[in-house]
């Protein structure tokens, strides 16, 4: 039996700096894990497993365990810098988290941020499949029972609903958990209840009985993405957005991409649960901050729709996703069950059903149907591409005859991983870029116009396109050094070749914010994915690209996207701008288009079985295009007639 003393000895405190928080931990404990317990989140693109070099902390003292030290240079260890992954806790130690190592609040796309598709729509597609939520709540006065008046409680109740909705012989089904409390609740509230319910193809299903009022049934649009997550509160009867909120996915400590998540969920049992809970942490947080503008409580919210990829939704609901990531790449559903919320954890009525968008494929998820419902791609004659452009980039063509679908792997270069001063769109991020052809000096606009310490995704795509107006780099992504005018931003070093974006005493860090040779090509060979996954899907269904009347750009990397630099370095087809349109965050305007009718909701789970999913891994036709894609814009410059 372990003494209280040698029990007591086995915790020690961790301080940590700027904030001088100190937070107890285990011995053995990670600094990632110490940090994140302190509510300070570190960078963990790999997971944890001391590859990418992100969660770079400062020990300032104390003698912790070494692990690993990843790709930390000499100078670096020399000054105290070590991996917070691979840093074990054995006795009282301070470290400081430097700012460039810290997941901040991210410039978050809660819907649309630009002009775009729905927004010049002639037509509005909630009007179209008709308002007929997924919950409702009624409102109803019952007469007391008497002597000669008798039947039970659950009968009068029932047959007073019948009368109120005008359901016919549409069953109506009491749970067992509220059925157990009717007779309390009717009296406590002397015969005058508000009654809330969910409708599907089964019945109606009572989810709560609450003393009548006049507050009306909201709902839950949630968009559960890779890199963010955001939120709507939706007015059930008059279709508003009432609220939303929208952040980082908490999961982002357990790696930048799924296929990191999946590695860290399947290891072990404890593991599915933790990272099930770091998402369902991030919603319900955001849940109740908004709850909390509101003045609403949670037994308020009637019903919930979830969108994300196949991945985001396994793990949402804590279910193994090791299959998604083995060949032959087979999720474990992809028509979703719904379930209570109980069942789930999510911060409202317990007995109200949570729906999840259906998937295609493994790679090809819920996030992409509802963006393909939401541009009404698949009731119109003209083809449309639509693209959601992130770690994976998963692409739909087609229209109302056909459809057919296929992601691939982009990689985290877009999401700022892989990159030297890489990060997400948060404060401090370079987002466009300009340089002078002549001098090489350069204009900067940043996220907050903070001073910069690093690039995010659609900072790199102009990064680079003006990289090679200037003649910086070559069409293989090589750096030119020698420019004739002599800038000192254009340099070489013993283990690479890089471009200054911002000099040390410009940025927030301490050190000059560059793009190096190596950043570069890893920017090629994500833009070189996404365009061979374009060309390999219209190469299969023998469409030209002449051929589509319009390309639909969805999600936060999509809709900063400068588009005229995506077309010079070759990351989208080289058509008139006028083709291209954005629209925002496509995944919850789905998931409120599904929570407001039944009929858009039918559609959706049509749409998911409807769409054709094409593996690309499946003969040679992909790579020949990717390696044909690793120039800028491309080996074949006739595709890009606007770059010659």
């Amino acid at each position: 039996m372990v003494s209280k003393e040698v029990k007591a000895m086995s915790h020690f405190q961790v301080k940590i700096m700027p904030e001088n928080r100190v937070i107890e931990v285990e011995h053995g404990a990670t600094l990632l894990n110490a940090a994140a317990k302190a509510g300070i989140m570190i960078k963990s693109g790999c997971g944890g497993k001391g590859t990418c070099g992100a969660c770079k902390v400062v020990v300032l003292s104390g003698d912790p365990i070494i692990d690993g030290t990843g790709n930390l240079t000499s100078e670096q260890l020399s000054k105290g810098y070590r991996l917070a992954c691979k840093t074990l806790v054995q006795g009282d130690m301070s470290m400081e988290v430097p700012l460039e190592s810290r997941l901040q609040e991210h410039q978050v796309l809660l819907g649309d941020a630009r002009k775009g598709f729905l927004q010049e729509s002639k037509h509005d597609l909630l009007e179209k499949f008709g308002r007929h939520p997924l919950a409702m709540k009624q409102r109803v006065t019952l007469s007391k029972p008497t002597l000669t008046e008798n039947s039970s409680d659950w009968a009068r109740l029932s047959i007073e609903l019948r009368r109120a909705l005008k359901t016919g012989d549409k069953p109506i089904h009491i749970p067992l958990s509220i059925l157990k409390h009717l007779p309390e609740s009717l009296r406590k509230a002397n015969w005058d209840v508000s009654i809330t319910l969910t409708d599907t193809e089964e019945g109606l299903t009572i989810t709560n009985i609450e003393q009548g009022n006049d507050i009306p049934p909201y709902g839950l649009a949630v968009d559960i993405g890779t890199t963010t997550v955001v939120v709507y509160l939706v007015n059930l009867i008059t279709g508003e957005i009432v609220d939303q909120q929208g952040t980082y996915n908490k999961q982002a400590k357990y790696g930048d991409d799924v296929i990191n998540r999946i590695v860290y969920a399947v290891e072990s049992e404890q593991n599915l649960i933790e990272i099930r809970d770091a998402v369902l942490e991030t919603v319900n947080g955001l849940l109740d901050k908004i709850l909390a503008r509101q003045s609403l409580n949670h037994k308020d919210i009637a019903s919930a729709m979830i969108a994300g990829n196949t991945t985001m939704t396994q793990l949402f609901l804590g279910v193994d996703p090791r299959y998604i990531r083995l060949e032959p790449y087979i999720p474990t559903m992809t028509t979703v069950p719904s379930y209570p919320a109980r069942e789930i954890g999510l911060h409202m009525l317990p007995e109200a059903l949570v729906h999840c968008y259906p998937s295609v494929a493994s790679y090809v998820g819920g996030d992409i149907v509802a963006g393909t419902l939401v541009t009404d791609l698949a009731n119109g004659e003209d083809i449309i591409l639509f693209i959601d452009i992130g770690t994976n980039g998963e692409i739909v063509l087609g229209n109302q005859d056909w459809l057919v679908a296929c992601a691939c792997s982009a990689g985290p270069s877009f999401e700022g991983g892989g990159i030297t001063f890489g990060m997400r769109a948060m404060p401090g991020a370079i987002e466009r870029i300009m340089i002078d052809p002549e001098t090489l000096d350069v204009s900067l606009k940043v996220v907050n116009n903070l001073p910069p310490v690093g690039i995010c995704g659609s900072g790199l795509v102009d990064c680079i396109a003006k990289l090679l107006s200037a003649g910086i780099i070559d069409r293989a992504g090589n750096f030119q050094l020698g420019h004739p005018s002599g800038s000192q931003r254009l340099r070489a070093t013993a283990d690479d070749k890089e471009f200054v974006l911002a000099w040390a005493h410009q940025a927030g860090g301490e050190k000059d914010v560059v793009i190096t040779e190596n950043d570069v090509k890893n920017v090629i060979r994500a833009k070189g994915a996404i365009y061979a996954g374009i060309r390999s899907l219209l190469n299969m269904v023998a469409v030209e690209i002449e051929m589509i009347s319009k390309i639909i750009i969805a999600g936060g990397f999509g809709n900063y996207l400068n588009i005229h630099d995506a077309v010079q370095i070759g990351l989208l087809p080289d058509l008139e701008q006028e083709r291209f349109e954005f629209i925002g965050n496509a995944s919850v305007k789905g998931a409120r288009l599904a929570l407001l009718s039944k009929k858009a909701w039918r559609e959706a789970e049509e749409l998911g079985r409807k769409m054709t999913y094409v593996e690309l891994s499946v003969g040679a036709t992909y790579m020949d295009e990717y390696m044909a894609a690793l120039f800028l814009p491309h080996t074949d410059i006739t595709l890009f007639p606007s770059v010659q």
